[in-house]
């Protein structure tokens, strides 16, 4: 009888409790896993963290002083990633963020470059999205990479001093102009003769990164690498 249980529990189970891939809803999948394998082979992967040199890199050439930088997946409209981080922001799934994660954790793992990153930063969300969302997608995804990676989250290093309202119709020069004096490193200590990697979500002009990470490169021994699960192109 026993032995019967264990056998068939798992599908009775789901029968209540199904567990569906994300990106197509088919039930073929592990229940660890966010995407099948069919899914998740169609994720566009930049393999941006492998190759210095990469648009994400060059993207802040002149602007920040970075040691690398780079972004797991290419964004682009009405595409499984854009469901994912719309899944993330707008519809409360926070395991889109820890998938997101793990899966840039696993590419920087293999890259090799960032190994001697101390420990990662979320981008700071203002405090009226974050209220209104209930957390910042930015923490979700370094929680994931730092399950696969081990490497410590410093939640509280970094925040934002004031409101801003969204970029996404702005231009370069306005995002930067937006960007002015919204960031304070709250704790140097946490950064001083480290080397940390600022996480986000999607990178499109770099503005907001680049005016947070300025910051960071300033504090006392501090070294800067910057990654994001997307790159707009």
């Amino acid at each position: 009888m026993l032995s019967f249980s264990k056998k068939y529990l798992p599908d009775f189970l789901h029968l209540f409790y199904p567990h569906n891939c994300e990106g197509c809803g088919s039930d073929i999948l592990y229940d660890t896993q966010f995407l099948c394998t069919r899914c998740t082979q169609r994720l566009p992967a930049t393999d941006f963290f492998t190759n210095p040199f990469n648009p994400i890199e060059k993207l802040f050439y002149g602007r920040c002083d970075v040691v690398h930088a780079g972004a797991a997946y290419y964004f682009t409209k009405d595409s499984l990633l854009q469901h994912l981080l719309v899944q993330l922001k707008y519809r409360n799934n926070k395991e889109a963020g820890y998938f997101l994660g793990r899966m840039m954790g696993q590419s920087l793992i293999l890259s090799k470059r960032f190994d001697d990153v101390d420990a990662l930063i979320p981008l700071p969300l203002n405090r009226k999205k974050e209220y209104m969302r209930g957390y910042n997608q930015a923490l979700l995804i370094c929680e994931g990479i730092s399950r696969v990676w081990h490497k410590p989250v410093l939640k509280d290093a970094v925040g934002r001093t004031r409101f801003t309202e969204t970029q996404t119709h702005q231009n370069r020069v306005s995002r930067w102009q937006n960007m002015e004096g919204v960031f304070e490193v709250t704790r140097p200590d946490l950064l001083q003769n480290k080397h940390v990697l600022l996480v986000d979500d999607v990178i499109t002009t770099g503005a907001t990164l680049e005016a947070c990470g300025s910051l960071i490169a300033k504090t006392d021994g501090a070294r800067l690498s910057i990654a994001a699960a997307a790159y707009t192109i």
